[in-house]
């Protein structure tokens, strides 16, 4: 996130949400083939036990079997949405972190320039879960696309021949219920992650600058920043990120009443119960490798385009030539 520079006009809330959401879509495209080892990974084995034969030896494997089956479309395969999703995700992850932050400390009498542990804890959990609401229906159908192989199929085979067919089915066989499918999870998921991504990162960046390690404007302050941001993120979302994969993914059936509900969860709290039983604990943090190497460059290039998105957007915005 943007620090803020003395003499210069705040983002709106607006402008906020679009620089956060062009900063999203430059890493989506870097991180996305991690994105669809990681989501392999995590159904490969689901509800097995120990033993179970493999389809993938690991996240690297998932990369390599892809791009020699499926080629660029395979590693890449559920982009389209992604972009979608990481406009209304980081766009109101990044843009309304701000301005709740800044209200919550004037509810609490401190100084809007503070930085304080808990409320920048309880903003970041807010604007994540605003955007992961929002985005909800576009990260379901990048999950089931990203899930598919014709190849090396792991864990329920969703077949959409693109973004509007996924968008067409979902609607024709369970109506709006089908887009919402999840969103508890995500809303978990996003809210574990949103609420350490921000503050350490403008927690670590105000560090660097206030001991004189490095300038509030040096590209190795931004990268050093959003490293930790992205260590921390992974450290918090693991086993929720696993859950959301799974309850999006699973197969549903129509009940007498009409509704399609999951074949194998309830909700997340049931998930998270039943993998632990099945696979251990070990079974919530499956695809940690390949979370990894998506969340960290991911981190990276998200929150380091968007300190450069921004700057270069005042510049424009108020004139200024340096």
């Amino acid at each position: 996130m943007s620090t803020p520079v003395p003499g210069t006009k705040p983002l709106s809330t607006t402008e906020g949400f679009l620089c956060g959401g062009l900063a999203a879509c430059v890493a989506v495209t870097v991180s996305n083939p991690a994105e669809v080892a990681k989501t392999r990974m995590q159904l490969q084995g689901e509800l097995a036990k120990k033993g179970a034969a493999k389809v993938y030896k690991n996240a690297l494997d998932v990369i390599a079997k892809t791009w020699r089956n499926e080629g660029l479309r395979g590693i890449q395969r559920g982009l389209g949405p992604a972009y979608v999703y990481q406009i209304l995700m980081n766009g109101s992850r990044l843009g309304f972190y701000e301005p709740i932050r800044r209200r919550c400390n004037k509810i609490i009498g401190a100084s809007v320039t503070d930085q304080i542990p808990l409320t920048s804890i309880f903003s970041g959990a807010a604007s994540g879960i605003i955007g992961a609401s929002l985005g909800n229906p576009f990260f379901l159908v990048k999950a089931r696309m990203q899930a598919y192989s014709p190849v090396l199929p792991v864990g329920a085979q969703h077949y959409y021949k693109n973004s509007f067919d996924a968008f067409r089915n979902i609607w024709h066989a369970e109506k709006f219920r089908g887009l919402v499918r999840g969103i508890d999870a995500a809303a978990l998921r996003t809210a574990m992650g949103s609420s350490v991504q921000l503050p350490t990162y403008n927690w670590t960046k105000n560090q660097l600058v206030s001991r004189g390690i490095s300038r509030a404007d040096s590209i190795w302050t931004f990268l050093a920043s959003s490293s930790v941001s992205g260590l921390c993120v992974l450290t918090m979302m693991q086993p929720t990120d696993t859950v959301l994969t799974r309850m999006y993914n699973q197969p549903t059936i129509r009940t007498p009443d009409g509704r399609h509900v999951g074949t194998l969860y309830k909700n997340p709290i049931d998930c998270l119960w039943k993998t632990l039983k099945a696979e251990g604990p070990l079974g919530w943090y499956k695809g940690s490798t390949a979370h990894f190497l998506r969340i960290v460059p991911h981190t990276i290039v998200t929150l380091t385009a968007n300190d450069i998105i921004v700057g270069l957007y005042k510049r424009v915005r108020d004139g200024h030539s340096e």
